[in-house]
């Protein structure tokens, strides 16, 4: 289930944002690869700056990408299996333990992210001196966001189990445009 139209402004924002930075990221991989290896035959001799600039954007992409799969519900899941063998109040319980599991498991990822990147950010890429740092900051950062979203959706599956609606999402921007109104 897609919960980005129940979002209040702020998350759809940030949301909007991730998505924009997501396509630049993979326009700028493909020109970047594209053009590199039509050099390396054409010419003979590449752009080594590409390659790191090239793994720098596939990985921030890769956890931006988390991020964009959790706002749109869109993580893989089996849920016929459990559809058939629990009642509906069985699959509630389930559905909320898994959600307070991939939570713990995103703040691991945040603190042993954070604790990489901060290891690690005095040392220098070879190309461009870049901090090394900056490339593992793609994990506290991308899960950072993945569990802002994360806690938002478990919160709207709490409290409309059956699934948010329409009228969710009016109040939901209700009380966003409430909040901006003080």
């Amino acid at each position: 289930m897609d919960y980005r139209p129940h979002y209040p402004r702020s998350l759809t924002i940030l949301s909007r944002a991730i998505d924009y930075a997501l396509v630049l990221s993979g326009t700028f991989i493909v020109l970047l690869v594209f053009i590199n290896a039509t050099l390396r035959s054409a010419a003979g001799f590449d752009l080594a700056w590409s390659l790191e600039v090239t793994a720098f954007l596939l990985l921030w992409s890769t956890f931006l990408g988390c991020a964009a799969a959790v706002a749109r519900g869109a993580h893989m899941r089996v849920g016929e299996i459990v559809d058939k063998l629990l009642p509906a109040g069985g699959r509630h319980h389930l559905k909320t333990l898994i959600n307070v599991v991939v939570a713990v498991m995103m703040i691991s990822l945040i603190v042993t992210g954070y604790s990489i990147s901060s290891h690690t950010w005095a040392q220098r890429t070879t190309v461009l001196y870049l901090p090394v740092g900056f490339l593992y900051a793609s994990m506290p950062v991308g899960m950072l966001l993945s569990l802002i979203f994360h806690l938002f959706n478990t919160v709207l599956d709490l409290r409309h189990p059956e699934g948010p609606t329409a009228s969710t999402h009016a109040l939901l921007n209700t009380n966003a445009d409430a909040g901006h109104a003080t």
